[in-house]
């Protein structure tokens, strides 16, 4: 499973702000599963309620009581920057002067290490291992010279990466997004108050009404006076440059992410790839449920059948009793199982979103073999990911990717398939409407934002660590 690192969720003015926060974190649940976390502001000041696990196990119908206020900031992490744990969970709270500031952040900064050791000469001292507290850093310092919004811009203009950030100060909430757009944050209306989220089918389950996207290097500020767009400092680059694997992968395929519908985007990508190779199948099989919307498309264009004879256990979730090592690959097997009759003597042909480090699919291959299947083919719905993401995704080392170790024909031979084909970037372009505006650092190893890191696989070309 690939790790995204967070979603985010913030309201201004509403009389049921945590509530709602709470809400708005459970559908975006899929963006991180290892902690939660809500921050509210009333006349009083901040409350806040942080834990390790799933929404539902974090928070209680009392703790949400104890959560009053109007505004109301949440969070759902998978660590990127910073191990798992409940001193790493978020919104990050701090108090300067008097004042509580909290901060929210989705991303990854590429030069968290070298900020993090000059604040640490300058006598900064940190309580985590994120770079939200790096942010959080810079932000107060700047607190000293500037208004609120301008100590933003500051911080900002210091930091290189990925971030969408929920900032509340005082009773001033604040969201931003980098500029280049890496990752996704919406602006929606809910009883005429605004809300921000990661992905628009949190304003979907509150019945809130989306109004657009936060632009790229916008800053957007909600006070009592009112709301107000201004621009982070400096000009932007010519072209956004947005994740495409949120698009492929990571957002909810009912959620509208760079006003793009995620749904149609994921079909368009499977009837791109029925273009570009279609086997000889008795059917088109899906691998639930990220590889679904393709299949679709997919079957729907190279006019074969579609079955789901993969069946996936909606009820598994995070267990206490783990498997020993003598049963090896029961994770895979116990999520997801093969409808026997449907295997034996067929002709296959798997549509998954993407291969990454091959293990699971492995797995599967296997599986559908055991149980008499005639041929394998696999089809996947984009190009291959042969480059670590440095921006907020987890897979940062290139030697667990498949395809930046092995060929084609040795892919093939891993995975034990009669054939494998990959979505070409072209046929992923055509997928979407604004061609002109992705990331494909994955799979070109072209990054928007320089690092160390990047220019090293960047030199390395194609199968530098093989």
């Amino acid at each position: 499973m690939i790790r995204h690192e967070c979603g985010l969720f913030g309201i201004y003015d509403h009389e049921d702000a945590a509530r709602l926060a709470y809400f708005g974190l459970y559908a975006q649940q899929h963006r991180g599963q290892e902690s939660a976390g809500i921050v509210t502001l009333d006349t009083d000041g901040v409350h806040e309620h942080k834990g390790m696990g799933l929404v539902p196990d974090v928070f209680s119908e009392a703790g949400l009581r104890a959560l009053t206020g109007r505004i109301a900031v949440g969070h759902v992490r998978y660590s990127t920057t910073g191990r798992s744990s409940s001193c790493n969970a978020q919104p990050f709270l701090a108090h300067y002067k008097g004042q509580d500031i909290v901060l929210a952040h989705n991303g990854n900064l590429v030069n968290a290490g070298e900020l993090r050791e000059e604040l640490e000469n300058e006598g900064a001292i940190f309580s985590t291992g994120n770079d939200t507290e790096i942010f959080m850093h810079l932000l107060v310092r700047a607190l000293r010279r500037h208004n609120l919004p301008e100590a933003i811009r500051e911080a900002c203009s210091r930091v290189r990466g990925a971030y969408c950030l929920l900032i509340l100060a005082g009773s001033t909430l604040v969201a931003v997004r980098d500029p280049f757009g890496f990752h996704p944050l919406a602006l929606g209306r809910l009883d005429g108050k605004p809300v921000f989220a990661s992905e628009t089918c949190a304003f979907d389950l509150l019945e809130a009404e989306y109004e657009r996207s936060v632009e790229p290097g916008e800053m957007i500020i909600v006070d009592a006076s009112g709301e107000r767009s201004e621009q982070l400092r400096g000009p932007l680059p010519q072209k956004p440059r947005q994740c495409i694997f949120e698009l492929v992968y990571f957002a909810r395929p009912d959620s509208y992410v760079f006003n793009e519908q995620v749904y149609l985007c994921r079909k368009q990508m499977g009837w791109q790839l029925a273009h570009e190779s279609t086997p000889d199948v008795d059917f088109v099989l899906p691998f639930p449920d990220s590889g679904v919307y393709s299949a679709v498309g997919f079957a729907q264009c190279a006019e074969l059948p579609y079955e789901h004879a993969m069946i996936r256990n909606h009820y598994v979730g995070r267990t206490f009793i783990q498997p020993t090592q003598s049963m090896r690959n029961f994770g895979v097997r116990v999520k997801i199982n093969p409808v026997r009759a449907m295997i034996e003597g067929k002709k296959i042909c798997i549509v998954d979103d993407s291969i990454v480090r091959g293990t699971t699919m492995i797995t599967r291959v296997k599986k559908l073999r055991e149980l008499g299947a005639k041929e394998v083919h696999i089809r996947i719905s984009c190009p291959p990911v042969k480059y670590p993401c440095h921006y907020g995704i987890d897979f940062s080392s290139r030697g667990e990717l498949i395809a930046a170790q092995c060929t084609l024909p040795e892919i093939v031979s891993r995975l034990d398939v009669d054939s494998l084909h990959y979505l070409s970037i072209d046929g992923l372009l055509r997928s979407v409407m604004h061609s002109d505006s992705y990331c494909l650092a994955c799979f070109t190893g072209e990054y928007p934002v320089p690092c160390e890191e990047c220019d090293k696989y960047r030199l390395e070309g194609p199968c530098g660590s093989r």
